[in-house]
Order: C-alpha cells, then sequence, then structure tokens
C-alpha cells in the first residue's frame, strides 16, 4: 500500500527519500524544490495548516517549522508524526494525542554530528577561534594569550543520554574531569557524586546545583519539559565558577537568554558556544550577535550529510512502520499511551 507524506522542509536527505520511493509513496515538500529552509518563510506555520487541509496525508515528517493544533486538525486522514531529529517542542504532541496519533522521534541517529558539533563549539569559546579569526581578516596580527587550556578542568553535562557520553568521552581525551545530572537516568551506585567511575572518572550529581557549582564548562544536553524550561536562569548560573563557559546544542528553552547575555557582558562568564536559541531564525540585534564571547551557529548540530541521511531513514521508518502495522520502537514515541 502506498502512503501520502508531509515533509515540513523542502528537502529529504536522499537515503529518506528513496525509503520513499521504494515504497511508492508520494511526498509534499514544504516550500518547494527552490526552497533552502523553510524556517526562512515567514508564514511557514500557516502553510503547513493550509497544505494539510487540501492534502490527505497519512503522514508527517516534522523538522522545525512548527506543527500546530490547528494543522493536525486540519488532516483527518493524518494517523502519524515522526520528528526529523529529537525535539518535539515544535509539535503539538497534546493535540495529536487527542486525535491518538503517535509521535515519534530519531534518537541516537545524529548523537555524534551533535557531540562533535559541542566540542568543536567549546574549542572555538575556550580559545577564542572566531575573535581571532575577525582580527586576522581586519589586517590585524592580535596575539594576546589569554585562552583557555581545558585539561584538567571539569566539564557539566545535563544530561546524560547518546549526546552526552559522547561529548564526555571527547573531553575525557582532551584531560578534563567529567561530571553529570540526569534525572531521567537510573540510580547508579557506582556515580553517586561521591565516588568515581573506574573507567574514567566521570561523576554523577544526584543536584543540579551540586553539579553547577563545580562546571568550568557546562553543556545541556536534556530535552524540553516543564520541569527543564528555563532550566539555566539567573540563579543558576550564579552558581557556576567565575569564568565558566556555558555550552547549548539541546534546545534554546532551556537557556534563560536575557539572564545568560547579562552574565557574558558583565564578564563573569568566559564565553558560550550556542546552537539553539528560544526563537529561530535568531533575530536581528538579539544581544548574542553582538557579544565578542559568544560563538553561535545556526542550530546545525545534526546536520552532518551522515546525520542527516540517518535521521531521514530513521523518520520514514518510524512512519513506514506504524503504517504498515509493524514493530516501532516504543521509546521512540513521545505519547506511548496513544499505542
Amino acid at each position: 500500500m502506498t502512503y501520502r507524506f508531509l515533509m515540513t522542509a523542502p528537502t529529504l536527505a536522499a537515503a529518506g527519500q528513496r525509503l520513499l520511493d521504494e515504497a511508492s509513496c508520494s511526498v509534499v515538500y514544504l516550500g518547494g524544490a527552490n526552497a533552502s529552509d523553510a524556517s526562512d518563510m515567514p508564514d511557514a506555520a500557516e502553510e503547513i495548516a493550509r497544505l494539510m487541509g487540501e492534502h490527505a496525508f497519512d503522514a508527517v515528517i516534522s523538522r522545525t517549522v512548527t506543527l500546530s493544533a490547528a494543522a493536525i486538525a486540519a488532516c483527518p486522514s493524518l494517523r502519524v508524526i515522526s520528528k526529523h531529529g529529537v525535539g518535539v517542542t515544535n509539535i503539538d504532541v497534546a493535540a495529536a494525542t487527542a486525535r491518538g496519533i503517535p509521535v515519534y522521534t530519531t534518537p541516537a541517529t545524529n548523537a555524534q554530528s551533535v557531540a562533535e558539533l559541542t566540542l568543536g563549539l567549546m574549542l572555538a569559546v575556550a580559545r577564542r577561534l572566531t575573535f581571532f579569526d575577525r582580527e586576522l581578516r581586519a589586517g590585524r596580527w592580535t596575539r594576546v594569550g589569554d585562552g583557555v587550556e581545558l585539561a584538567g578542568r571539569r566539564l557539566g553535562l545535563v544530561g546524560y543520554g547518546q549526546i552526552g557520553q559522547r561529548v564526555a568521552r571527547f573531553a575525557r581525551a582532551l584531560g578534563m574531569e567529567v561530571a553529570f545530572f540526569d534525572p531521567a537516568l537510573p540510580a547508579d551506585p557506582v556515580r553517586d557524586g561521591t565516588r568515581r567511575d573506574p573507567d574514567g572518572g566521570i561523576r554523577r550529581y544526584a543536584e543540579l546545583s551540586d553539579l553547577l557549582a563545580v562546571s568550568d564548562v557546562l553543556s545541556l544536553h536534556c530535552p524540553v519539559t516543564p520541569d527543564t524550561r528555563g532550566l539555566l536562569n539567573a540563579a543558576a548560573l550564579a552558581r557556576l565558577p567565575d569564568r565558566a563557559i556555558v555550552l547549548n546544542t539541546s534546545r534554546g528553552e532551556l537557556i534563560d537568554e536575557a539572564a545568560l547575555a547579562a552574565a557574558l557582558e558583565s564578564g563573569r562568564l568566559a564565553g558560550a558556544g550556542l546552537d539553539t536559541f528560544q526563537v529561530e531564525p535568531l533575530p536581528d540585534g538579539h544581544p548574542f550577535t553582538r557579544l565578542p564571547n559568544v560563538v553561535t551557529t545556526p542550530h546545525v548540530g545534526g546536520s552532518t550529510p551522515a546525520a542527516l541521511d540517518a535521521v531521514a531513514v530513521s523518520a520514514v521508518r518510524n512512519c513506514l512502520d506504524f503504517l504498515d502495522g509493524a514493530p516501532v520502537n516504543p521509546r521512540a514515541c513521545v505519547n506511548p499511551e496513544v499505542l
């Protein structure tokens, strides 16, 4: 049986498109073939709602544009949604659940890509790479020795899933100490905040406040939930050591951006490396665009060709397997009560 898909972006990586072609599925792309990035479309969410009202879609593969309750309600034939990634803050999961529609994610498929970008941002901030690049391009040979050597420093990870664990391995290779906070993980008597993991000196903290107090570099790798939204607020930032570095390749909603900008502007924090923001694209004139100690990237953590292929295959497979009645990884479903 063939199915009709909506892809809420102009393209899907070739490996995922091949799966759809092999299944003789039809696909409607947001923005058309000539668009480069649907997030640049000012009325992208409204366009999705319009398309869903005009076509009998069986499945939606959702990228970064909002998939609203109105769009979901406009398509009575819709049976399954798969996120192209893991963060579902752009999807009205409650509306999907009310309709009995499962919402799947693609866990671990882009973990290596995101972890590598996290490492790149950490090095870029610590050694002020973008500053020196700008100086050279401006014709100035500015040789100041004020970068941060990471060996011997402690990396604190908020979230210790597939991405966090990879970042931990990178940090250990640099000679850093590593600690983490992740209440979603089962209790582990080895990593209890007082005893070290014999395999690598990785320590678990039971309280976020305790982790913050010892983190020379803090990196966020957790989903947005009611408990984590605004997690890194002014009070949390104040617990970090002086001249700490903040990294976020997870979701912008985890950070109070005004509080972070103030801490960076005052010089209390050394810098930040940020791939995600509360509003994307980043608005003109945002403080992060003018602060010299901030390195920004446009939410490209999982956007290497290898990662995009893996995510596309997983997202398509989620939908096809569900529609065909085949088993789908239940841990990839964010609203398992509908299954």
